[in-house]
């Protein structure tokens, strides 16, 4: 369904962040993308949704394709036209605006009325909360509620493929394993193909078919989520495990040589 073959991506004209990035979605598969801050996860997002040009950003080489159209080169409107929706990292909601005119604005680009009824009515059975706060002002929603609903605008206009940027940041751990169960719902009931940017490896590998690992803008390491799980540099450097299954201390794992191999 979606594929980048060598993408540099250039801030300011300058900075350069994706360095040869390279990456593969399979249509109706979950697929993470894993990595520290600063390894280049969310311009790679913005990359394929279109939305590098308002940060001063463009891809300089490479391409992008979608179901086999290049798409590099097109505004972001056209991208949601396509069918790519992207859930940016902090919610970014429409905070004046009351839950349900949130999410009537992700059904922005369609014209069929009873479709969007129909749809609103499943996003309020993938969130009843939101059922619950549906005439209230979306600024005044917890931290997890305004992430049901940036997910739930998502859906509002049927995306083939969804790009989920970090689900899990600043949630507690009940909030988190939820929303991550409903994001595997909405994969398998209505076969929409998710990219999944995500620090916690151990949520993300959990549900995902595929997995990436990036480091300093480029790809270094991929496979199965149990592929990856076996991998003695993942288990201590992302799921903080060390070979005798002792957890690490953060500062014990944050800064690390990479091995040799991984390059290789």
């Amino acid at each position: 369904m979606l594929t980048l073959n060598n993408i540099e991506v250039i801030y300011n004209d300058v900075i350069l962040v994706l360095k040869g990035m390279s990456l593969t979605v399979q249509e109706g598969q979950i697929v993470a993308l894993l990595g520290s801050n600063g390894a280049g996860k969310t311009t790679t997002l913005k990359a394929i949704s279109g939305l590098l040009k308002p940060e001063d950003g463009e891809v300089t080489d490479g391409t992008i394709e979608f179901k086999g159209r290049r798409i590099d080169r097109l505004d972001a409107s056209e991208i949601v036209r396509l069918g790519i929706f992207q859930v940016m990292e902090g919610r970014r909601i429409f905070e004046h605006l009351t839950v349900e005119e949130n999410l009537r604005a992700g059904a922005y680009t369609r014209r069929d009325r009873r479709g969007v009824s129909q749809d609103m009515v499943m996003v309020y059975d993938y969130f009843p909360r939101l059922q619950e706060r549906r005439n209230q002002v979306a600024g005044y929603l917890s931290g997890g509620e305004q992430q049901m609903l940036a997910i739930g605008r998502a859906l509002m206009a049927r995306p083939s493929l969804m790009l989920l940027d970090e689900p899990s940041l600043g949630l507690a751990p009940l909030l988190v394993a939820e929303i991550f169960q409903i994001i595997q719902r909405i994969n398998q009931e209505h076969e929409t193909t998710i990219l999944l940017v995500e620090q916690n490896a151990r949520l993300a590998l959990g549900i995902a078919d595929y997995a990436y690992i990036m480091e300093n803008g480029r790809i270094v390491l991929e496979g199965s989520p149990a592929e990856l799980r076996e991998n003695a540099d993942v288990r201590e450097f992302y799921l903080g495990l060390t070979q005798v299954g002792q957890r690490k201390s953060y500062r014990d794992v944050k800064h690390y040589k990479r091995r040799k191999r991984w390059l290789s």
